[in-house]
């Protein structure tokens, strides 16, 4: 794993208290591509930080097997999610039994794989008939104040970059997009975007300045401190059990 996908683990408090959650239309759109309910499934959560998709998909009735790579993430899932059991490891080399799972799922986890590896350990994983069930959530460009942030925030995080997704070649994948928004307080939605990795990377001065200076140009767009985030999530599913 990289040092970027590593720099999760010293702020996993800062992750699991403000990063969104996910909404149940995502899960049923997840359903419906796979062509089975989660209920009843056996499902491996691979890069699954504190835990947030984890949770979620045990509410859905299925059998959640968490992997996770970093000390500190796993600490966390640990702590939120006691009875979800928690293996170390990553979607290169995935500590698990073949032919031995309905889904995988990736919640912002893919692109910190190499797919060439992950794909194949997906296959060896997935039950006959399984699926591998990628999704990002990602604020919505098409509302202009956070159109605008992103602008600065790619000017601020120039010299690290914002990490890419990697190549989905290996799989034929299905895609759909699930809309969804959230309110939350100001605070709130600063913290959610220092806990990214190209902020942890660029260190704690340096987000203080940029947070410092969000405050003041959102507060006059949300006066009473209350900002709704608009997000679109994108879902790719893969029906590649062997």
């Amino acid at each position: 794993m990289t040092k970027r996908a590593r720099s999760f683990d010293a702020a996993a408090a800062l992750y699991a208290a403000n990063r969104p959650g996910y909404p149940p239309a995502l899960f049923d759109a997840v359903e419906e591509l796979a062509g089975r309910p989660l209920a009843g499934a056996r499902v491996a959560d691979v890069g699954a930080g504190t835990g947030i998709a984890t949770g979620l998909l045990r509410a859905r009735g299925a059998e959640v097997l968490a992997v996770e790579p970093g000390d500190g993430m796993a600490a966390e899932l640990r702590r939120a999610h006691p009875g979800i059991p928690v293996v170390r490891g990553d979607g290169d080399r995935l500590p698990l039994a073949s032919a031995a799972f309905d889904f995988l799922t990736y919640a912002q986890a893919w692109h910190w794989t190499d797919p060439a590896r992950s794909v194949p350990e997906a296959r060896r994983v997935l039950r006959p008939g399984g699926a591998l069930a990628l999704w990002w959530n990602d604020l919505d460009l098409s509302v202009p104040w956070i159109a605008a942030q992103d602008a600065r925030i790619r000017e601020a995080v120039k010299e690290i970059g914002l990490p890419s997704r990697e190549s989905l070649e290996g799989a034929e994948f299905t895609t759909r997009e699930v809309r969804w928004s959230r309110r939350i307080p100001l605070d709130a939605h600063l913290a959610n975007q220092a806990s990214h990795s190209a902020f942890l990377l660029l260190g704690e001065a340096g987000t203080r300045e940029f947070t410092a200076a969000e405050r003041e140009r959102l507060l006059p767009l949300f006066p009473d401190g209350t900002i709704e985030e608009s997000y679109v999530v994108t879902l790719r599913v893969a029906r590649i059990g062997a």
